[in-house]
């Protein structure tokens, strides 16, 4: 029997996941052909914004690649555009002069950016953000220009803004309405998120009104209605977007606000169908994913003439990160004269929930800083329930394996890819699924965004029941089967702030923690939110606490800092005095060309700090240790480049930074390596005109050589190479993992992949900007509160006037 013919116009989210269940379910009865405008395979335009921001590669949003297409005898003509549809002959044509017949067409041509009419819109440097070739333009403008201007604080446009904040732009984001994401939020949402942002560097103009782009050929500023003016070398407009129903509307297919089309997506013309964005159902236009993959399931039955229910149309929600703020909406947002609610607002915590009630039922909701009911909230709307539902389950398995088994088959788990309860737990039993990877791979589940992750855990749980295996992870101590992706991921989900607050609330069974994981939750609740997290001392081991290590008879050592290994006269006289009058044992030259002086006692710990005024070595931190250098070129017959200058540098900026285990870091200035770069955390090797930088290497027990990461011309590009690399490893070891370890675990081609994406590597940089932004001198905080004194050194008082 010879196949139908199937055509797709558009190789979009929408008309690629309706192909996908037509392939599911008459994998045989249709040949397939695709038009694509973009010159790409189907990929996640929601990730778009990860990608502006660095997070991510194009090719890792593309959801189906080039060899998909082949696998299933799909013809792709990408980078082609249909530009008439025959209806009567049912024949499509294209831009490239090519004709196609049909006897089921898919529109799906989604919708095209709102653009402003404004004077000066077709300058250079105004662009939408809308496709891949947007993203690319905008990066282009960044590495040239620094100003910034997006219209539009909706959704897309902070995306946008916070994207073009870490390509190391200043931005200004103009908005017409008086707070930020108003068709999202409520006005105490709305301003608390303009706060958040606000700290991370963006600058909001309110209730401003666009009203002319001015410039030669290029943007060089926007003025408003009210005369003011502002500079911008980029003018980003984000303003909301509209259905592409062009094809449709010229071609004589019934349209309104979008392509018109009934409960199973059928237009008014027989054996056309449009689908997501394109398409208004009911009078509606969704530009949401989900909605538009429940769309695509219900088609799908259509056009391979099966029975189904049809589309009935969806309840929104939305969700919003943008470096690390989490924020969730669903259904109605505003109150009006009938409508009570339930809020929780807590200004310290930056929390904002609020529940939303009509005739007793939950009609809407808005989350902040905490959105860990989402789903739930949405699942208890779709279904109609009444507000007691809510409030009299509100407990800790409310969320949990309760909820995923209480929710019907068809409901969607993974929104950005539109995954499924049912496709989840189908592919688990049948595929012997039972890890949350195994999932991703198999359906795409958490693929993207990452917020559905523990939701995919819990029907991993309750689907395999007794069988599902906990030991599949490590976890990172006895008192809890969490794994460190797990912990690091709930920490930032529901906004923990304390290592108390993580045991209580992820059920750890030991309710004081232990010696293993105490540390190490400290250790990542600062690693995540430095600028807000207040160090718990009692969660740090006795040599961090006390900023010294103890010897084993019970006294302990100083170690001063002395950046790149150099000092002078007047501090070595008053390393000399102290160690005279506080009777110190021995002054002992270490391996990171520093003054130990061991011996001391801890009730003169303070005193000697305080006398000798000089910064801490950190020589008992989870952190910077020593940068080691060599003479270098100053006074080296051999030397070729400044190791003792560049060797401050890198110490000076390093200094005080927490990481998952002590780093030792050095700078040669000849490949004779003097300053042995080749055991090193990071070796820097001088040669002449560039730099060689090693990392991975240990000289300890576990004996390591360190391996080259890369070559750079300057000075600054080794700073911020080994900026990106140390926050790479900040983010992603293990705590108490070296780097010689985690170099050996990850992989040397991982590492250069990930820092070779300039996105990616902008990003790190500002991130460890904002960790050590924060950081003090452990030692003058130490001698400037009176409670660390009293708590730490048994009532020590500091001698006055000595500091």
């Amino acid at each position: 029997m010879a196949k139908q013919k199937l055509v797709l116009i558009g190789n979009g989210m929408a008309g690629i996941r309706a192909v996908e269940e037509v392939l599911k379910l008459s994998p045989e009865k249709f040949e397939i052909t695709v038009f694509g405008s973009e010159p790409y395979p189907n990929y996640n335009r929601i990730e778009l914004s990860k990608v502006l921001q660095g997070d991510t590669k194009i090719d890792d949003i593309t959801l189906n690649n080039w060899q998909w297409y082949e696998e299933n005898d799909i013809l792709l003509y990408p980078g082609e555009t249909v530009t008439v549809i025959d209806k009567d002959r049912q024949r499509i044509y294209t831009d490239k002069d090519r004709q196609v017949d049909f006897d089921k067409l898919i529109i799906a041509t989604g919708s095209v950016p709102f653009m402003l009419p404004l004077p000066g819109a077709d300058k250079d440097g105004v662009t939408a953000f809308r496709d891949i070739k947007d993203c690319e333009n905008m990066m282009d403008c960044a590495k040239e220009y620094k100003k910034a201007v997006v219209i539009g604080g909706g959704l897309l446009g902070l995306e946008a803004a916070r994207g073009l904040l870490n390509l190391g732009m200043k931005v200004d984001v103009v908005h017409i309405a008086d707070y930020l994401m108003e068709r999202q939020l409520d006005k105490t949402a709305g301003k608390m998120l303009q706060r958040e942002l606000e700290d991370q560097g963006m600058n909001f103009l309110l209730k401003k009104q666009s009203a002319e782009i001015t410039g030669q050929e290029r943007v060089e500023g926007l003025k408003f209605k009210d005369g003011e003016e502002i500079e911008a070398d980029l003018v980003v407009m984000a303003v909301g977007i509209r259905p592409n129903i062009s094809l449709a509307k010229e071609s004589g297919i019934p349209v309104n606000r979008g392509i018109i089309v009934n409960d199973y997506l059928e237009t008014q013309v027989p054996n056309i169908f449009a689908v997501g964005e394109c398409a208004e159902h009911r009078e509606m236009v969704y530009g949401l994913v989900a909605p538009l993959y429940q769309q695509g399931k219900e088609m799908a039955l259509k056009i391979c003439e099966l029975e189904g229910e049809g589309y009935e149309g969806s309840v929104l929600s939305t969700q919003l990160k943008v470096s690390g703020v989490d924020v969730f909406s669903t259904g109605k947002i505003n109150e009006d004269e009938g409508t009570k609610s339930i809020k929780v607002f807590d200004d310290w915590k930056g929390i904002y929930k609020k529940v939303l009630i009509d005739d007793g039922k939950i009609t809407g909701a808005v989350l902040f800083g905490d959105t860990k009911d989402g789903n739930r909230l949405l699942s208890l709307i779709n279904k109609g329930a009444a507000i007691e539902e809510y409030t009299d389950t509100d407990d800790a398995d409310a969320a949990g394996t309760n909820l995923v088994a209480e929710m019907p088959d068809e409901e969607i788990i993974c929104g950005c890819n539109g995954v499924t309860k049912e496709t989840i737990v189908e592919s688990i039993n049948s595929q012997g699924l039972s890890t949350l990877e195994q999932v991703k791979g198999c359906t795409n589940a958490s693929r993207s965004c990452g917020g559905c992750k523990s939701l995919v855990s819990e029907l991993l749980e309750h689907t395999l029941g007794d069988e599902f295996d906990q030991n599949h992870k490590e976890s990172i101590c006895a008192c809890t089967t969490l794994s460190k992706e797990e912990v690091v991921e709930e920490i930032k989900a529901k906004g923990l702030t304390h290592t108390k607050e993580v045991m209580n609330v992820l059920g750890w069974e030991s309710e004081e923690g232990c010696s293993k994981c105490k540390p190490a939750l400290n250790y990542y609740l600062g690693m995540l939110n430095p600028k807000e997290y207040q160090d718990e001392k009692q969660s740090r081991f006795v040599n961090e606490r006390l900023h010294a290590n103890i010897q084993k008879d019970g006294t302990y050592s100083v170690v001063p800092r002395m950046y790149g290994g150099v000092t002078n006269s007047n501090d070595l006289r008053k390393i000399a005095d102290v160690a005279d009058k506080y009777k110190v044992k021995l002054i002992k030259v270490t391996g990171g060309q520093r003054l130990d002086l061991l011996g001391v006692q801890k009730e003169d710990l303070p005193h000697i700090w305080s006398e000798l005024d000089m910064p801490s070595g950190s020589a008992y931190a989870k952190g910077l240790r020593t940068v080691k250098t060599c003479v270098g070129a100053d006074f080296c017959r051999f030397g070729t480049q400044d190791s003792i200058g560049l060797g401050v540098r890198l110490e000076k900026k390093f200094e005080g930074l927490n990481t998952p285990h002590k780093v030792k870091m050095s700078v040669s200035a000849c490949p004779r390596n003097c300053a042995e770069g080749s055991v090193k955390d990071i070796g820097v090797v001088g040669l002449d005109g560039e730099f060689e930088i090693y990392v991975g290497g240990n000289g300890g027990t576990h004996m390591r050589k360190a391996e080259l990461l890369c070559k750079v011309k300057t000075e600054e590009e080794v700073i911020d190479t080994s900026a990106a690399f140390l926050q790479y490893y900040r983010e992603d070891a293990t705590y108490l993992e070296r780097t010689s370890a985690w170099v050996e675990r990850v992989g040397l081609d991982q590492i250069k992949s990930v820092l070779s994406d300039k996105k990616t590597f902008i990003d790190l940089n500002h991130r460890m900007n904002e960790a050590l932004s924060v950081l003090k001198d452990p030692w003058k905080e130490a001698l400037e509160d009176q409670n660390i004194l009293k708590n730490l050194y048994q009532n020590v008082k500091v001698p006055s006037g000595s500091h």
